[in-house]
C-alpha cells in the first residue's frame, strides 16, 4: 500500500507540473485577468548589453542594435565589457568610430569581476527613462523594443520581458526539441502575465524602468530572475511581450552542462523567492507550481520507476513500469543519437532536463567534499 501510495502522488506531481497547472493556468487567466494597457510610446532607453568575450558575435550585435526601429535621438546602445581578453574591446572601439559613430558608448572595465559587478556599474551611467536589457548573443527583431516598451505605458508596470526564439533548429541534435520547449514556457509565462503574477523574465531580452534598479548582490546567479522580479516589492507588475522577439541560434543553446546551471539557477530561484514575492501569494502560488515543480519532478519521476518496479507482480503496474522503462529506452536511443524522428527524440530531450537535478546534486555533495578535504581552497565548492 505504501509504494502504491508513493507511484501516485508521484505519478500526479509529474502530471500536474506539466500538464494541470498549465491547464489550470489557461481557465484561471479567464476569470482574473488584468490586462497590462499598452500604447505606442517613445521613452528614452538605454539598450544595455554585457560582453564578456564575445569576439565572434559582438559585431553582429551591434550592428542589430543600429538596425532596431527606434527614434535614434532615444535609443543609447551601451557595450559594457566585463574585462573582456580577446578581441571584443577593438572590434567595438572600431565599430563606435565608424558605423556606430554618436549612438554606441563603450565601457570597459579592465578586470573581468563578473555580470552583476558589470551591471551595477554601468546602470547608473545610462541615460535612458528605460533599461533594456539583451545578451549579446541574442539578435533582435527590428520593432522588438518598441514592442517591449510600449507596456510602460501602464504605470504599474515596473518591468517587461520579451520572448526568444529558436533559429536554425537543424544545427543542433536538439534544437527542435529545444523550440518545443520554449514554445511551452512562453505559453506558460504569458498566462502567468495575464494574472499579474509573472516572475523572472527571458535573459536574451527584457527592460525595466532604470529608477527601479536593484543593485543585486555580487554573489546573485540568475540576474533575469532578480533584476526584474524586484519590482514586485514596490509594487509594480512584470508585463509578457510576445512580439518583442529575441533571437538565438541553436547552437547556442545546446548542452547538458547548460542544463545543469539553469537547474542551479533554479535552485538559487527558490532560495531568493521568498522576500521578492512574500506576502503575495498568487504570485507564489505561480511561482511554486512552475519552478517548484520543475525541481520536485526528477525526483518524482524516479519515484514512479522505483515504486512500479517494486510492484510488478500486479498487473496494472507491471505495465505502468514497461511504459516508463520503454519512454526511458527511447531517450536512450535519443542519446545515443540513433533516433531521426523529431517527435522520438521528445523523451531524450525530457529526459536530460529532469536528469540535470541529479547531476547538480552530484556536483554539489562533490564540492562539499573536496571543500572540508582543502579547507584553504574556497573557491572549489561548485554552485
Amino acid at each position: 500500500m505504501a509504494m502504491k501510495l508513493i507511484f501516485w502522488i508521484s505519478a500526479a506531481l509529474v502530471i500536474y507540473t506539466y500538464v494541470g497547472y498549465p491547464a489550470l493556468l489557461w481557465v484561471v487567466q479567464f476569470l482574473f485577468r488584468r490586462s497590462v494597457r499598452k500604447a505606442e510610446i517613445e521613452p528614452s532607453v538605454s539598450l544595455l548589453i554585457a560582453a564578456y568575450n564575445e569576439a565572434d558575435v559582438i559585431q553582429a550585435k551591434v550592428r542589430n542594435s543600429l538596425a532596431l526601429d527606434y527614434p535614434v535621438d532615444k535609443l543609447e546602445i551601451v557595450i559594457a565589457s566585463d574585462g573582456s581578453t580577446d578581441a571584443t574591446t577593438q572590434l567595438v572601439r572600431s565599430l563606435t568610430q565608424s558605423e556606430g559613430k554618436g549612438r554606441v558608448r563603450f565601457l570597459e572595465f579592465p578586470v573581468n569581476r563578473g555580470k552583476i559587478h558589470c551591471l551595477n556599474d554601468a546602470v547608473p551611467q545610462l541615460r535612458g527613462e528605460i533599461v533594456v536589457f539583451s545578451d549579446a548573443s541574442s539578435m533582435l527583431a527590428s520593432d522588438s523594443v518598441r514592442n517591449l516598451v510600449a507596456s510602460f505605458a501602464d504605470p504599474r508596470v515596473g518591468a517587461a520581458s520579451g520572448v526568444y526564439q529558436v533559429l536554425n533548429h537543424d544545427a543542433s541534435a536538439t534544437g527542435h526539441q529545444e523550440d518545443f520547449y520554449w514554445k511551452y514556457e512562453t505559453f506558460l509565462k504569458l498566462q502567468e502575465a495575464k494574472l499579474g503574477a509573472l516572475t523572472g523574465a527571458h535573459g536574451s531580452l527584457y527592460a525595466m524602468r532604470k529608477s527601479l534598479y536593484p543593485f543585486p548582490h555580487a554573489g546573485t546567479i540568475n540576474d533575469d530572475f532578480v533584476i526584474p522580479t524586484s519590482v514586485l516589492k514596490h509594487g509594480f507588475r512584470i508585463a509578457y511581450e510576445p512580439n518583442a522577439v529575441a533571437y538565438e541560434e541553436a547552437h547556442e543553446m545546446e548542452g547538458f552542462g547548460r542544463r545543469v546551471r539553469i537547474t542551479a539557477g533554479n535552485i538559487e530561484q527558490m532560495r531568493q523567492a521568498g522576500p521578492l514575492l512574500w506576502p503575495r501569494p498568487l504570485v507564489l502560488f505561480c511561482f511554486l507550481s512552475h519552478k517548484g515543480g520543475r525541481l520536485l519532478a526528477p525526483v518524482a519521476l524516479a519515484l514512479c520507476l522505483v515504486s512500479a518496479l517494486s510492484l510488478w507482480h500486479s498487473p496494472v503496474y507491471k505495465w505502468l513500469a514497461i511504459a516508463q522503462l520503454s519512454f526511458y529506452g527511447l531517450a536512450l536511443l535519443g542519446a545515443l543519437g540513433l533516433l531521426r524522428s523529431k517527435l522520438l527524440k521528445l523523451p531524450y530531450y525530457f529526459s536530460m532536463i529532469n536528469a540535470s537535478l541529479f547531476v547538480w546534486i552530484y556536483y554539489r555533495l562533490k564540492g562539499r567534499q573536496q571543500a572540508s578535504s582543502h579547507p584553504e581552497r574556497p573557491g572549489v565548492v561548485w554552485t
